[in-house]
C-alpha cells in the first residue's frame, strides 16, 4: 500500500508542472466561457432594451403626429368640397388647394385666405351670384371667422341685426362684429376693437370718436365716414 502511494506521489511530483498547467488552462477556459455567456446575455438585454425604446419612440411620434392633425369641412364653390385632414396650423388657402382649387365664378371677398384653421371648422366659398343674392336679401355672407351660424342653400349666411343698421348706414354703437366688418378697411380685429372700445368707454357720441379706437386711423375714418352713424 505504501509502495502504491509512493509511486503515486512520485508521478504527481514528476508531472506536477503539467498537471498545474492543465488545471490552469481548464480554469481559464471556464472563466472565458462564463465571460462570453454573460456578455451574450448582456447584449441580448441591451438589444431588447433598445428595441423597447425604439418602439416607445415610434409610438410617441405617431401620437404626436395624430395631435398635429386637424379635420376641416369646406363647402361651396370649390372643385372637391368635403372634409379634409390637414396639418396643424394649416391656412384657408391650403384647404382650398387640397379641395381642388376654386370653381369658376367663386368669390373670395369674404374669405380670409391667410387664416389659421382650427379642428372642426367649416369654410364656405361663395359664388358671385350668392353674394349678390345675399345683398338683395339684406344678409351678409360671412366667412372671415370661417364659422357658419346659419346655412342657406349650401351657403353660410349671418342675418343682419336691424338694430345695427340705420338708414342704410352702420350704427357703430349697436352694430355686430360681422356688420362692422362690412366697412372698408375693417377686418375682424378692428371690428372687435370697436366693440371693446364702446364696451369699456361707453357709446360713441359722434362718428368722429371712432378714431379713438386703437387701429382706426384718420385714413380709415375717411373711407368709412359716409357709411357709419351713431
Amino acid at each position: 500500500m505504501n509502495k502504491v502511494l509512493n509511486d503515486f506521489k512520485e508521478k504527481i511530483f514528476k508531472y506536477k508542472y503539467f498537471i498545474m498547467s492543465s488545471l490552469l488552462i481548464i480554469f481559464v477556459m471556464i472563466i472565458t466561457i462564463i465571460y462570453f455567456i454573460n456578455k451574450t446575455e448582456n447584449k441580448s438585454v441591451i438589444k431588447t432594451t433598445e428595441n423597447i425604446d425604439s418602439v416607445l419612440a415610434k409610438t410617441e411620434t405617431i401620437i404626436e403626429e395624430e395631435k398635429e392633425k386637424i379635420f376641416v369641412d369646406i363647402k361651396g364653390y370649390v372643385n372637391k368640397p368635403g372634409v379634409y385632414e390637414l396639418n396643424l396650423n394649416s391656412r384657408v388657402v391650403d384647404l382650398i388647394t387640397i379641395a381642388g382649387g376654386l370653381k369658376k365664378g367663386s368669390n373670395t371677398r369674404f374669405v380670409n385666405l391667410a387664416k389659421v384653421l382650427e379642428d372642426g371648422e367649416v369654410v364656405v366659398i361663395y359664388s358671385d351670384e350668392e353674394i349678390k343674392e345675399a345683398k338683395k336679401k339684406d344678409t351678409i355672407a360671412v366667412n372671415t371667422p370661417c364659422i357658419c351660424e346659419e346655412i342657406k342653400n349650401d351657403a353660410c349666411y349671418l342675418p343682419n341685426d336691424s338694430s345695427g343698421i340705420v338708414n342704410g348706414k352702420i350704427n357703430i354703437n349697436t352694430a355686430s362684429l360681422s356688420q362692422l366688418m362690412t366697412l372698408s378697411g375693417i377686418g375682424e380685429s378692428k371690428a372687435q376693437a370697436i366693440i371693446d372700445y364702446r364696451t369699456n368707454n361707453g357709446l360713441f357720441k359722434s362718428i368722429e370718436d371712432i378714431v379713438n379706437v386703437s387701429g382706426i386711423s384718420d385714413t380709415t375714418y375717411a373711407k368709412i365716414k359716409e357709411n357709419i352713424t351713431v
